[in-house]
């Protein structure tokens, strides 16, 4: 015991005099920023080696990639080189990222290495910490060469340049040398407007962001408030911002607003047609959920509960009952096509994307024949898995193989050689 603590990841450091600690600990930071520094040049090492030039594969020790498929990526900005594709998804998943975090890693690097020699020249001196340079690089990657050069060289003391002096520096660097991207970002300002909304949680609950015109904000929170004051004179007791937002939920099924009003061109007659859209939430329910004797229902694999899934049942307008899905079933029919029912049984048992680390949803993957379809594979779950767009890719056109070991249980093997297992619980290195 120590302090009341049973021994346990601290017991290394029990009986070490608190300044002895802290020289451990001050060790143990310096030694994590060397290797921090020495990754960073290991990828901009493993760039070089992985050039791509003009549809060649160029100075490469990759030699099984197809070429004219492997069209190269440009991560960083204007006067980065490309690099291979295949050869970026097996240094990603060497270094245990997601595919798009680990996109965005090598491209704060090679950004840097190329584009900002002083920043990257002081990362390797340990003058400035990675993880600031990276910042800095996130800021720099669209300009134009001209502009970050220009960067780059105020940037002499990046260690001591605030992130407000940064900014200041960004803006007159784009005014100074690329107007068009200044005006593009002022048009793009208006381009990011869009609502979000999230799964459900397991009380039933889910949020929502929106990115809204400023006339619109306005009428949205007049219209909420006037609807979160009715409902307190009609007896609602609950708190204004519950009020409000039961009188979002009050207005989407009403759908007044959204109505669509047309002119039909032969008569001239003003014709009123509803949007008829339909929401669709997918609960899955036991008997004993609709009995009470289970008070735990399911919806997107997460558990709610059952008297928050009858009372979306009680506002729905239409109600679809559809037999139970085996998922250790597997149903196949005679074509390459793929039903809706085969389709939903796929991503029910495989939520995303089944790549090493890459999180993209199942229901926005292709659905990948194993064995293809032109070579006797089936169409079937057993033989179906779930790929997003650019991993497909790579699994068709160049060397990454994968094998499915159970349901929902893959390995896949890089082009170098390099094993992944794939799990519903996460993504794993394997050692030989």
């Amino acid at each position: 015991m120590n302090g009341g603590v049973d021994d346990g990841p601290h017991a290394p450091f029990d009986g070490v005099a608190s300044s002895a600690l802290l020289d451990v600990l001050a060790d143990e930071e310096q030694a994590r920023q060397a290797s921090e520094i020495r990754t960073w040049q290991g990828v901009v090492a493993w760039a070089e080696r992985n050039l791509h030039h003009d549809g060649e594969t160029g100075e490469r020790e990759v030699e099984d990639v197809v070429a004219a498929l492997d069209t190269g990526v440009r991560l960083a900005g204007e006067g980065a080189p490309l690099v291979a594709e295949f050869a970026l998804m097996e240094l990603v998943a060497v270094l245990g990222r997601t595919p798009e975090g680990g996109r965005r890693y090598v491209a704060r690097i090679l950004e840097c290495a190329w584009r900002l020699p002083h920043v990257y020249a002081a990362v390797v001196a340990g003058r400035l910490a990675a993880w600031r340079a990276a910042k800095i690089a996130d800021a720099t990657i669209d300009l134009n060469a001209d502009a970050a050069a220009f960067v780059d060289r105020q940037l002499f003391a990046a260690h001591k340049v605030s992130w407000a002096q940064l900014d200041r520096v960004i803006d007159e660097a784009i005014k100074r040398f690329d107007p068009e991207l200044a005006e593009a970002q002022r048009q793009r300002e208006c381009e990011h407007l869009g609502v979000r909304f999230s799964d459900p949680t397991p009380d039933g609950i889910a949020y929502l962001d929106a990115t809204l015109d400023a006339g619109d904000a306005a009428d949205l929170e007049a219209a909420t408030k006037r609807r979160a004051a009715v409902r307190a004179k009609f007896g609602d007791e609950s708190s204004h911002d519950v009020r409000m937002a039961r009188s979002l939920g009050d207005m989407a099924r009403n759908d007044l607003e959204l109505d669509l009003t047309t002119v039909d061109e032969e008569t001239g007659e003003v014709v009123t047609v509803s949007a008829g859209r339909r929401a669709e939430v997918v609960v899955h329910v036991t008997p004993e959920s609709l009995t009470g004797d289970n008070p735990v229902g399911r919806c997107n694999n997460r558990p709610v509960a059952t008297t928050q899934i009858r009372e979306w049942l009680q506002q729905a307008s239409l109600i679809t009952v559809r037999p139970v899905v085996d998922l250790a079933d597997c149903d196949h029919v005679d074509a390459y096509e793929i039903p809706d029912r085969l389709r939903r049984h796929t991503t029910w048992r495989d939520h995303t994307c089944r790549f090493p680390g890459c999180t993209i949803p199942a229901t926005s993957c292709d659905l990948d024949h194993r064995q293809p379809y032109d070579c006797g594979g089936a169409t079937c779950p057993c033989n179906l898995t779930p790929l997003c767009r650019r991993h497909h890719r790579a699994k068709t056109h160049s060397r990454w193989r994968y094998e499915s070991l159970a349901p929902g249980i893959y390995r896949w093997t890089s082009p170098l050689g390099r094993r992944f297992l794939v799990t519903p619980t996460g993504t794993y290195p394997l050692r030989e």
